[in-house]
């Protein structure tokens, strides 16, 4: 069963750094594309971010490249958000989803098809 569990949010001031994880089981993790969402309170979900696992290719929108930083573990089979200067804006529920198949064309090809969701995990920024 695709299983999917995020951690590490929490508060945070701006300015401030968290890492936030997404543990990945029941699939071949190495096949796949994995990307972070995020929900802000009255606005829809947004993707911020991707990675094609089978090549490292990554994908930031504008909001957060350069203060986010996507990485991996596949010994772990475990995904990483690294975020940096965070702003009062980033604040969310923050997700990550999984395409299965997901090699061959860029990782945000795969977003709409990203029916696999963690259940997220809350970040807030705030003095």
């Amino acid at each position: 069963e695709v299983h999917l569990v995020e951690s590490g949010g929490g508060l945070v001031q701006p300015g401030g750094s968290l890492r936030l994880s997404c543990a990945a089981s029941g699939f071949t993790f190495d096949d796949s594309a994995i990307g972070w969402f995020r929900q802000a309170p009255g606005k829809e979900r947004q993707g911020i971010s991707c990675m094609n696992i089978c090549d490292d290719s990554t994908y930031y929108t504008d909001s957060v490249r350069g203060r986010f930083t996507v990485s991996r573990d596949n010994t772990k089979n475990t995904i990483y958000l690294q975020m940096n200067s965070l702003k009062l804006e980033d604040t969310a529920v923050y997700y990550c989803a999984v395409e299965l198949d997901g090699c061959g064309v860029g990782c945000t090809d795969y977003w709409l098809g990203m029916d696999n969701w963690g259940k997220g995990t809350q970040v807030t920024v705030s003095p």
